[in-house]
């Protein structure tokens, strides 16, 4: 079985032998925005990705989706933080009770008379004084020391009503055991990155298979424009000859009134192929984000599209066998949308667990007296925990989760199984179309020159006088067909090979390959084509309709 990456590496090369050398006159893509300049399909190729808007926006999601991976990451590892603060107290509840500013506003101080602060130490009576004196003075002590001291004032140190207040420290937290969600969130994650990958590589396919065709239709646009001016002057060769041969009586005027309509019909064509070429350069401009009024020259011919076997790519067995299927961006979106809600599932399931977290915090205060506290002022919080945390009773919410989990899990099984069916009928599309593409270019090998070889001999024979001037115009529409139908050949066969290079990386594509407009048709019998629309949506974000990024 061949890998992913391997089968990439061939598709690549596959694309670089379609992405024809330019040649020695060409310019790059830079010079290819100025005003007549030449462009050939890698420099288209290569200018495109640079100007498209869609591929930067893929890319933003794969930035995004890196993200989300790392957010997810980090959920497993311990959580820190530092912090440092400072604050200044302008009035406190506690300033009443000894405790910093705004000093005592509660009355419950010193009695009048008594000495700030109160009196504190052993007391020894003056042996001098009257015993009377002596009495009173001990009293006095007593009530100044014991009454009016403030049994508060020891608190301001703990900071209570402290008028600056320095803390710092650090916390940390780490998720011991969540019943696997942590991991589950981690898988979810690097979904999404792949998905986003591979959303970017289909944008890039499918601007790549964009303008290979835009390039290819411009390119069909120019040839059914020179097939319609060759066919109007060889009309106009006609009606000369008509015309002189009238003169001199050898033709009847109905051959004369003929060769006229046969030409004036020629004209409306002509002018519609001019409008189409014009709409498809216009195209061509849009996608590669080109000035509109800026002359191009296309230097990769329609005739380069040489026939290709489907053996270069990778065998028809192998190309439509499971390992093939697999590989296509729309079934390895699917893939990932299943894994997400298996995870989902996982998610669900752990909410009815236990979970436990560790938390450590270290940290510092000070309450210092002046603004700038001293080192030794500072005093030390440290504290280590761990939390239990058991879901009880939810009323039936983790209950209705499970279902829904289960309910995605099963409609994202049933999408991959649905995808995966249409990867392989649009494979076998893409050969099919491929093979169509190639017989038909096979097929016209030769017709041009027997169109064009029977044309110049009704000619002769017309100037001869041995044919009708209606030999002439049946020789004249059948080399016109056979020139438009091997141009169209051409285009449908480059734009298979290049869609089947790129099968791996671009959404579904049940309409078949688009045609271009007027393309093949007979230039007396309009037979119109259908053109494929693009789709209303991208194919590849139905294989997230469940849910769960």
């Amino acid at each position: 079985m061949r890998s992913h990456k391997g089968y990439r590496r061939a598709a690549a090369a596959a694309l670089v032998l379609l992405a024809f050398a330019p040649p020695l006159g060409a310019q790059t893509p830079v010079a290819a925005r100025t005003a007549g300049a030449t462009l050939s399909l890698d420099d288209a190729l290569r200018l495109a990705e640079d100007a498209s808007e869609t591929v930067a926006v893929a890319r933003a999601g794969v930035t995004r989706a890196r993200g989300q991976v790392l957010q997810a990451r980090s959920q497993r590892l311990p959580q820190i933080a530092g912090n440092l603060s400072y604050s200044r107290t302008l009035a406190s509840q506690f300033s009443g009770f000894g405790g910093g500013a705004g000093g005592d506003s509660t009355g419950m101080g010193p009695p009048a008379g008594c000495p700030v602060p109160p009196p504190t130490g052993p007391y020894t009576p003056n042996p001098a004084l009257p015993i009377e004196q002596r009495v009173d003075s001990l009293e006095q002590r007593l009530r100044c020391a014991g009454q009016g001291a403030n049994p508060f004032a020891g608190l301001s140190s703990a900071g209570f009503g402290s008028e600056n207040t320095w803390r710092y420290g650090v916390t940390a937290q780490q998720n011991l055991f969540n019943g696997g969600a942590l991991n589950a969130q981690n898988r979810i994650a690097s979904a999404a990155r792949r998905v986003a990958e591979v959303t970017l590589s289909t944008q890039r396919a499918q601007l790549a298979l964009d303008v290979t065709q835009a390039y290819f239709d411009a390119g069909l646009a120019n040839q059914l424009v020179d097939i319609a001016e060759a066919t109007l002057a060889q009309a106009e060769t006609t009606l000369r000859q008509t015309t002189l041969a009238r003169q001199v009586g050898n033709q009847p005027e109905f051959d004369l009134l003929r060769a006229q309509v046969s030409r004036d019909n020629l004209r409306p064509v002509l002018i519609q192929r001019r409008a189409e070429r014009d709409l498809a350069y216009l195209r061509l401009k849009q996608l590669l984000d080109l000035p509109a009024d800026a002359p191009l020259t296309l230097t990769t011919p329609l005739d380069d599209a040489r026939p290709v076997s489907v053996a270069r790519f990778a065998s028809r067995e192998e190309i439509v066998g499971d390992t093939s299927t697999s590989l296509r961006a729309p079934v390895r979106q699917a893939a990932e949308a299943v894994r997400v809600q298996e995870e989902q599932r996982r998610i669900a399931r752990a909410a009815s667990l236990p979970s436990v977290a560790l938390t450590f915090s270290y940290g510092r205060v000070a309450f210092p007296q002046e603004v700038i506290p001293a080192f030794d002022e500072f005093r030390t919080n440290a504290s280590v925990g761990a939390g239990l945390s058991v879901p009880i009773f939810t009323g039936g919410r983790l209950r209705g989760e499970r279902l829904v989990a289960e309910a995605n899990l099963a409609e994202a099984q049933a999408q991959y199984r649905q995808t995966r069916e249409a990867a392989s009928l649009d494979t076998r599309t893409a050969l099919e179309q491929l093979e169509a593409a190639q017989a038909s270019w096979q097929a016209s090998t030769g017709t041009v020159e027997q169109a064009r070889r029977a044309y110049s001999i009704a000619e002769i024979r017309y100037r001869e006088g041995i044919s009708t001037q209606i030999e002439v115009a049946d020789s004249r529409i059948l080399l016109q067909q056979a020139e438009a139908n091997r141009a169209q050949a051409a285009r449908d066969l480059g734009v298979a090979r290049v869609r089947l290079a790129l099968l791996p990386d671009l959404p579904f594509n049940f309409g078949g390959a688009a045609r271009a407009p007027g393309a093949g048709q007979n230039t007396q019998q309009q037979r119109p084509r259908q053109q494929q629309q693009p789709p209303a949506t991208d194919p590849t974000q139905a294989a997230f309709t469940g849910g769960g990024l």
